[in-house]
């Protein structure tokens, strides 16, 4: 199955990273300078363009979508999710479920949920803190992470560990499509640039997730997760969920 992706902006590029042949549905704006690819402001921004009567039929038709999709999606799943919740169990001691503090649409903090994936109370070697950074930025991400269970490992890999979060979707913490909820301390280091991610929901998926995950430097994340705010709309957020499929089928850069 082919997914074609959204409309690009006309005067973007695609960074080396993202250059035609990787697989990735949505490529990566490049910028002007070429430091830290950003949608180009030649992009209008659908709310802005609609007015607030419009973004108002969006955010409606937009929840709707993730109650929808959420309630059908827990239903069809609940026998795969006591599997993954008896392996989790069985993988090593502690809760079956982890809860974090992230940081939602505006700044609001809130609980995410995830399946366990780690050892309880594993910390990372000593100087992983630094040296693991994505590209510099706030991200922190080990491809081989010693506190990771044999389990935790494929339930990362094919993406199980998130499915607790359509609880999340279905208390309006979360939305199906939109940037991924980020710490309350990588969110201290944003820039005005990166706060723009908090101007919308948080995402089970979003365009980063499936232009590359963990593959992608902190600035090409950016560039997409900030693409997907200028430009978010149903018809975005479909093509996000039918790339998700194949991003879930063929995984690239999760870990």
């Amino acid at each position: 199955m082919t997914i074609s992706a959204p409309p690009r902006p006309r005067s973007s590029a695609v960074t080396a990273r993202s250059s035609a042949g990787t697989g990735h549905p949505f490529p990566v704006p490049a910028s002007r300078s070429g430091r830290h690819p950003t949608p180009t402001a030649a992009v209008a921004h659908d709310d802005e363009a609609s007015g607030p009567a419009s973004r108002a039929a969006h955010g409606r038709a937009k929840r709707a979508l993730d109650v929808v999709v959420a309630v059908l999606a827990l239903v069809v799943t609940v026998p795969l999710l006591i599997v993954v919740a008896l392996l989790v169990r069985g993988s090593s001691p502690g809760p079956v479920l982890f809860r974090q503090e992230r940081v939602g649409r505006d700044g609001r903090p809130f609980v995410l949920l995830k399946f366990r994936t780690m050892v309880v109370d594993g910390r990372p070697p000593q100087g992983a803190l630094v040296s693991d950074r994505v590209d510099g930025g706030p991200l922190f991400k080990m491809r081989d992470d010693p506190r990771v269970t044999r389990v935790g490992r494929v339930l990362r890999r094919r993406s199980l560990d998130e499915l607790p979060q359509l609880w999340n979707i279905l208390r309006g913490d979360m939305s199906l499509v939109g940037p991924r909820p980020a710490l309350p301390c990588e969110v201290a280091t944003y820039d005005a640039l990166a706060r723009r991610r908090l101007e919308v929901k948080p995402g089970l998926t979003g365009a980063w997730q499936v232009g590359g995950r963990s593959d992608l430097s902190w600035s090409d994340g950016l560039a997409l997760d900030l693409d997907y705010v200028r430009r978010a709309s149903l018809a975005y957020d479909l093509r996000v969920l039918l790339a998700t499929v194949r991003v879930v089928v063929r995984p690239v850069g999760a870990y």
